[in-house]
């Protein structure tokens, strides 16, 4: 299994082999499948860390200066009427099988869409409410959630502040797609 970790608070050090990664909030991280690494905390808060692991099924191709890739420095792309995201792991970072990426939503709801990838989402910042399945779930910081293929969902700003969510879906792809999108 690879993982992508991604820093929600705290300070730290990811060692991989001889190769140490500074790790500071809003960071993304690849390990690609049979690598060890270490988490080191430089304190004194806590260094909160959100794994997602993944099937490698079309190996990787690993730049080790790219391992780590911070938020700010990734360009800003429209997903769709006042959304937008950044990528943090991806192709680009050597990991061809899952995309990571941090994404914002404005207050209000997008219309019922689907995807053709598996998703997992979790609430960076923000409340809202989960739509699918013709349920509505509350929504907030530290919330995970997995959103199927083709399932029709939607994820509802109902605060006053735009809504942070990490997002990572498998297979690798655009976040902005849409297998299907309804009023």
């Amino acid at each position: 299994m690879q993982e992508l970790l991604y820093v929600e608070s705290g300070r730290g050090t990811l060692r991989v082999g001889d190769t140490e990664h500074a790790l500071e909030p809003d960071t993304g991280a690849y390990v690609a499948a049979g690598e060890e690494y270490e988490l080191e905390n430089h304190g004194p808060a806590e260094l909160v860390v959100i794994v997602v692991e993944a099937p490698q099924e079309n190996g990787a191709q690993i730049d080790p200066s790219r391992r780590t890739v911070r938020h700010a420095d990734q360009p800003v792309l429209e997903a769709g009427v006042d959304r937008e995201f950044r990528y943090l792991v991806n192709q680009d970072v050597g990991c061809l099988d899952v995309t990571q990426f941090v994404g914002v939503i404005p207050p209000g709801r997008a219309p019922m869409h689907s995807h053709s990838y598996d998703e997992i989402v979790y609430i960076i910042d923000g409340e809202g409410i989960l739509h699918i399945g013709g349920q509505e779930r509350a929504i907030r910081p530290g919330s995970a959630m997995h959103l199927p293929p083709l399932v029709e969902h939607c994820l509802e700003n109902t605060g006053p502040e735009p809504m942070r969510v990490l997002g990572v879906f498998h297979p690798s792809g655009d976040p902005a797609s849409r297998a299907t999108e309804s009023e």
